[in-house]
């Protein structure tokens, strides 16, 4: 059994949406941010940054956290969403890491500087639309010429991504110009999976 620890987020949603894909039994657990409780001894123990999501493997007694590292857990777990093969396995690694490094972090500081910030700081605001819509650019250039991000398979890779595209929805960052992104985006919101996922615990109404 599968313990995940999550909230309403971009990195929680890729949790979710992997376990629903992989059919996995878990049980969930909410841990509501905007109450504090992921700053909780019992959450702390888990996880000492205090951050989701968080999982427990109850059959090997293994304890992630960062959702890149879960991700290639239950992938490894179950045999699925990252290929045995080790090209398309390397190559799924690299995009989840561009994610990790390039998409994510840039689209979360896009978000706290526009919308969160009380100081509203314009060259923060344009460096940071600069920096995320060249990550949004170099995913639509891999996606001219691949169905997915990993070449011809739906990945890990594809749900990490989605995870923060989701998000950027939701607030109305414009990626439309990002001709496609966006039909890899529509794709992969069609999922059965996805479509669950993203509702757990919550649907998310906001960054």
């Amino acid at each position: 059994m599968i313990e995940l620890y999550t909230d309403s987020s971009p990195n929680g949603f890729k949790i979710t949406i992997l376990l629903e894909e992989l059919a996995l039994p878990y049980r969930l657990h909410t841990v509501n941010i905007d109450k504090g409780e992921h700053k909780q001894a019992d959450f702390l123990n888990l996880n000492p940054h205090g951050r989701i999501p968080v999982i427990t493997d109850t059959e090997t007694g293994i304890t992630l956290f960062e959702s890149a590292a879960i991700l290639l857990y239950l992938a490894e777990k179950t045999g699925k969403l990252l290929d045995r093969d080790l090209r398309i396995r390397w190559e799924t690694i690299k995009w989840l890491q561009f994610h990790s490094a390039s998409v994510g972090p840039m689209l979360g500081q896009r978000v706290h500087f526009e919308i969160f910030s009380e100081l509203q700081i314009p060259e923060a605001i344009q460096r940071y639309q600069h920096l995320s819509d060249n990550a949004l650019s170099v995913l639509n250039n891999q996606l001219q010429h691949h169905r997915y991000l990993a070449g011809e398979q739906y990945s890990i890779a594809d749900i990490a991504n989605f995870g923060w595209l989701h998000i950027a929805r939701i607030v109305n960052f414009d990626f439309s110009r990002f001709e496609h992104l966006c039909a890899w985006y529509e794709r992969i919101a069609k999922r059965p999976a996805v479509v669950k996922g993203i509702t757990l615990p919550a649907p998310a109404t906001g960054a």
